[in-house]
């Protein structure tokens, strides 16, 4: 094994280099590039061992190819999903891929609370008001208190319960809905039926994850239709899983009072760019955007904290340190079986 192990990071935003440097017990000999990974600069990973990169890190397999032609054998992923890396691909170049299989379920929850109560109090409509120095008092800023409003939680992994433990701690009546119902969640929320869910939910929030094929646009016309009219439609999870069109129809037609999103399917193309005064390629997109202050976007922030951050980065340390030490990793990503010819 080398004496030094050469990782080159991507996606590494200023105010992450310290702890990128801090926590680095291993003593990993660092490149840290703000860019997320593309095909400009991943060869920039020459003479490395190995690279972490973040989602939206385009690990596709042309760049994976150059990759292992540099001698690169693990790649990291500070990220619980992993569908932005080309497992196929990596599998025959014989890579080995690790994730973060959690981090701070409170840093993403928090920003579900955040946009949902935003919405629900209708506050960036009010605050845009005061802005150009209006202080008139209209009914679009009359709302619901939380305590007497219901939420409405989908998927109660690890976020999803946090999320419902932050509504349940300002009063609120928290339903959820999950193919696999939690012992751990049973004594927070209420379990029903999805359509019982969306009929009653003043907000809903979304916290599944997205496999490929299954839940696809999971959030639709037909799911839309079940809720109950007026209601908040978060989602902090993937952009996969929504109708965009679907949701702007809802949003036009009131059918939907307000719709917060940290996620957008195709968002690599317009994420982590500064596009002022530009259109978007995507005109659903571009329409949702408008609706400001009715809709609310946060360009996929749900993990960026201090202990989000702490836990990605250590946990990626820990995964290369592993497979350097024992050939293994418990947070390896499975790879698919290639055929011998």
């Amino acid at each position: 094994m080398k004496m030094t192990i050469q990782l080159v990071c991507f996606g590494v935003r200023d105010v992450e280099v310290g702890f990128f440097n801090s926590l680095n017990k291993y003593n990993f000999d660092l490149t840290l590039i703000e860019e997320l990974m593309n095909d400009e600069n991943v060869e920039q990973c020459k003479g490395a061992d190995a690279v972490m990169i973040r989602g939206n890190c385009k690990a596709d397999r042309a760049n994976l190819t150059k990759l292992a032609g540099y001698g690169i054998r693990y790649i990291l992923t500070r990220t619980v999903g992993y569908n932005h890396i080309d497992l196929e691909a990596a599998a025959e170049l014989e890579l080995k891929v690790a994730r973060v299989p959690a981090y701070s379920p409170n840093a993403i929850s928090e920003l579900a609370l955040n946009l949902g109560i935003n919405l629900l109090r209708n506050i960036p409509y009010t605050t845009a008001k005061t802005h150009q120095k209006d202080f008139t008092v209209d009914a679009m800023m009359f709302s619901k208190e939380i305590r007497k409003s219901t939420i409405g939680i989908l998927g109660t992994g690890k976020i999803g319960l946090t999320t419902a433990k932050l509504f349940k701690g300002l009063g609120a009546r928290v339903v959820a809905y999950d193919i696999y119902e939690s012992e751990a969640a049973r004594g927070i929320v209420e379990y029903l039926p999805l359509e019982e869910v969306l009929a009653i939910s003043d907000v809903v929030s979304a916290h599944v994850p997205h496999f490929k094929g299954v839940n696809d646009h999971f959030i639709n016309e037909a799911f839309i239709n079940k809720m109950k009219d007026g209601a908040v439609l978060i989602n902090t999870s993937r952009g996969e899983i929504q109708d965009h069109s679907a949701i702007l129809h809802a949003l036009k037609e009131n059918k939907l009072s307000g719709y917060g999103t940290d996620v957008f399917e195709g968002e690599k193309d317009f994420f982590f760019r500064k596009l002022t005064g530009e259109k978007l390629d995507d005109p659903v997109i571009e329409e949702l955007i408008s609706l400001y202050p009715r809709v609310l976007v946060t360009p996929h922030i749900g993990s960026y904290t201090d202990e989000a951050l702490t836990n990605m980065v250590e946990i990626s340390y820990d995964n290369l340190h592993a497979y350097l030490m024992y050939g293994r990793c418990e947070n390896e990503v499975p790879l698919p079986e290639i055929a011998l010819v």
